[in-house]
């Protein structure tokens, strides 16, 4: 049965209310951190664009609706207070989603703050299908597929968050970076010029996915998207 749901967050972001608009108001900003947005300021969906202060979109068909907000203050110390909310309806299996969300906002507004911390300001290009990222094969929903998922990066069962880290996926370049976020289903790591999105959505029924943000210029996103997709195969 359709029913209304609401997630609302309150986050310090280490950057100026510009900034953060830059992030959560444009396309680009988007790509860096949660996946490519197409938001038009003149479009029917912009219900309020206060630049860089207050931002809502909201879509709607018939008594379905989807709505973001952001209401972006500075702070002392060049720090920002972003209120985030999200609203809408969930036409099946309530509680899943509304679990599933929860934990997804969390990663992402984390990601969000890696992002204007260490990489605002460049270029993004977001490697993975919109908004589903790089998805793992069907075998991958089972419940420990993020645990097999880490095993087959090559993660330590002792690598905890602020601990450097190498992943070796068999038969890919291997990764150097930084574990900045660790939760039972879901795992980033910051390297030099990206950061790595790993989601354990097999906790809500649905295969282990990926996506990633690379801070460089010369990539490829459809041929990194379809070697991950070929590794996730393999690695299920």
């Amino acid at each position: 049965m359709p029913r209304e749901f609401e997630c609302r967050r309150e986050v310090i972001l280490p950057a100026s209310p510009e900034q953060v608009w830059e992030a959560v108001a444009t396309t680009a900003g988007n790509a860096a951190w949660l996946f490519p947005n197409e938001i038009d300021p003149q479009g029917s969906s912009v219900k309020v664009w206060e630049p860089p202060h207050h931002l809502v979109v909201r879509q709607e068909q018939g008594d379905w609706f989807n709505a973001l907000e952001y209401v972006i203050e500075g702070r002392e110390g060049g720090t920002t207070l972003l209120r985030y909310a999200h609203s809408g309806i969930f036409v099946e299996n309530w509680d899943t989603q509304y679990d599933a969300l929860q934990h997804h906002t969390d990663f992402y507004l984390h990601t969000l703050g890696q992002y204007l911390e260490h990489f605002s300001g460049r270029p993004a290009t977001y490697v993975g299908d919109v908004p589903a990222g790089i998805q793992g094969p069907p075998t991958s929903s089972t419940p420990d597929g993020f645990e097999r998922l880490q095993q087959a990066l090559g993660l330590g069962d002792h690598a905890g968050e602020g601990d450097p880290v190498r992943l070796t996926p068999q038969g890919m370049e291997p990764i150097e970076g930084v574990i900045d976020y660790q939760r039972p289903n879901f795992l980033g790591v910051r390297t030099a010029d990206s950061l790595y999105c790993f989601f354990g959505r097999n906790a809500f029924g649905g295969p282990v996915g990926m996506s990633i943000h690379v801070f460089r210029e010369g990539v490829d996103p459809a041929d990194t998207k379809e070697n991950w997709e070929r590794w996730l195969k393999a690695a299920f």
